[in-house]
This record gives C-alpha cells, structure tokens and sequence, in this order.
C-alpha cells in the first residue's frame, strides 16, 4: 500500500508541475510580472528572518551570527522580569486601543461624507486636501506639531480661552496622548479612506434604487445599504489592523516624546530603538522586537477566527 500511495504522489506531483508549466506558457507575462515581488519579500522580508535567531544568543559582530554563543531565552527573561515591561507594554497597549477607537473609524467616516456629496469637484478637492497630509515627512510634521502646540503657538493659543495654559503643551504627560492620536488621524485619515471610497464603488446602484421605492432617506440608505456594502471591508482591514496592536510606530514618538512625558509616551518599538541603536544591544533588542511580533501575529489569528465564528467566510483573511 505504501508503494502505491508513494506512486500515486509521484503522479500528482508530475501533474501539478505539468499543468504549471501550461499555465507558464499561455500566461508567462503575468509570472513575469510577479517575479519582482518574489525577488524582493525574498530578499528584503524572508532573508532577513535569518537573523532572528541572534534574539537567542550572545551576538559578537566579530564572531557572527551562528559563532555568537548560545543563550537560549535569557534575553526574553531579562525583559519580562526587568522594570520597564509592564510600563512598556501599558503604553503600547493604551496608545495603540486609542489609535484604534479613533483612529481606525475616521476614513470610513470621510469616504462615506466624500460618498454623499454631489458636487463631484467639491469631492475631489477634499480628496486631495485630506491625502496630502500622508505625504509629508515625519520630521516635518513633528516640526509643525512642536510649532503648534508650544507656549506661544497657535493651537496654545485657541485653546487658552478653553483652560488650557499657555505653555508648551507637550511638556508634561497631560496632552501627549490626544496630541499624538490626533496627529495620527490627521495625517492618515485621506490616505485611509481611498481603500473605502473604492469599496463604495462596488455597490450596486440597485440597492439603493429598491430602498428609495420603500421610503428609505438618506441616511437610512447608508445605515442599510452603504455600511452593510463595505462591512466586509471594514472587517478584514480591522483585522489586519489587529495584526498591528503592539506596532506603535516609533518615529514620530521618537520625534515628539522628552523626559517630562516619557512615562506615557515611551513604548515598545522606542525601547526596542534604544537598545538596539544606541546601547548597541542587538540580541536584547532582537528579543523584545520577536515577542511584539508573536504578539501582533497572536491578535490577527485571534481576531481572524472571531471574525470567522460571528460571520462569513469572506470576512476572514484565512
């Protein structure tokens, strides 16, 4: 029997790359096309992943990866057991759930605003002026903020009248939050939204013709007709949004954070640059950076069979 299973593999397998080079010849083009994406995850994502195994060891440059001795978890145990773990992944946590309650509903908010509007120029000119913001270097952009929200600066200022004192507003642990999660949505929101609009765009026009007929108005067309339309959208980007919980992006912190709001603003990716770049901690640093990517990979599997169970299977990822 286990020749004849062995044989019968060999056959499919013959057939399977038979029938791919069939398809090679009627649609090599296209596998052309495809070949420089595969060239570069291969080099630039999985190549990488060789690396990894330092977070496991004592790496030595001179000696190299596989020649640095063998420490096993004692990196992962100096983290959990250190004093900054609970510190860090509290901050990690509470500024990625409130980039996620305010952040992740803002584009679908715009596209489905630009989706109500009939004048179409007056559409496309919010377009334009909402996505602009996502192309404007970080560094400028912490510029701006800094500029904006010192003692003298305009947002400072506007917001005087309301309680606000008038000194530098990210000194302190009191306003860098909302500073941050509002600067987030300022500068993503447009960018955010284009995936949505285009889902907008495959509705069928029917839909809301047949809702028109039984009385519908406006916005009971959008609450049983334009939502239900992208729901499907919304779920698998809030999963892939999930996948991202501890990957609180540590540029415009490092750009913004100092020593009075270091207590809230310092997180994981910003520890893991600390150790890594200036105290030349590769191995530490590997280590911390590999649990908050078991973690990210955890939340998307979590949040992709929950959304599997509640619903269909095309509002899943796998």
């Amino acid at each position: 029997m286990s020749a004849i299973s062995a044989n019968k593999g060999r056959v499919h397998s013959h057939g399977f790359f038979k029938r791919l080079a069939i398809d090679f010849r009627r649609n090599g083009d296209l596998y052309l096309l495809v070949i420089p994406v595969l060239i570069f995850y291969g080099l630039f994502q999985y190549g990488p992943m060789y690396g990894a195994q330092i977070a496991f060891r004592n790496f030595q440059p001179l000696r190299g990866i596989t020649g640095s001795p063998w420490v096993g978890f004692l990196h992962f145990e100096r983290f959990f057991t250190g004093p900054f773990f609970w510190q860090l992944l509290y901050n990690t946590f509470r500024i990625s759930f409130l980039g996620l309650v305010f952040g992740f509903p803002a584009p679908i908010i715009l596209a489905l605003l630009i989706n109500e509007v009939r004048n179409r120029a007056f559409a496309r000119t919010v377009q334009t002026l909402t996505y602009m913001p996502f192309f404007i270097a970080a560094v400028v952009v912490a510029g701006m903020i800094r500029n904006f929200v010192s003692d003298q600066g305009i947002i400072t200022l506007m917001l005087g009248p309301f309680g606000v004192p008038q000194r530098d507003m990210l000194i302190g642990t009191n306003y860098f939050l909302p500073i941050f999660i509002l600067q987030g949505i300022w500068q993503g929101v447009g960018w955010g939204s284009i995936v949505y609009l285009a889902a907008l765009q495959g509705i069928d026009s029917e839909q809301y013709e047949a809702a028109s007929i039984d009385g519908a108005n406006r916005w009971q067309q959008v609450l049983h007709v334009t939502i239900p339309g992208i729901m499907p959208t919304i779920v698998i980007l809030l999963i892939l949004r999930m996948g991202q919980m501890l990957a609180v992006g540590h540029e415009m912190i490092l750009l913004l954070y100092n020593a009075t709001n270091w207590a809230v603003s310092d997180v994981i990716s910003t520890f893991v640059f600390r150790m890594g770049i200036e105290q030349f901690n590769a191995s530490f640093a590997t280590a911390v950076g590999l649990f908050n990517s078991v973690v990210n990979l955890t939340f998307l599997i979590a949040a992709n069979w929950i959304s599997k169970k509640a619903s269909s299977d095309e509002m899943s990822l796998f």
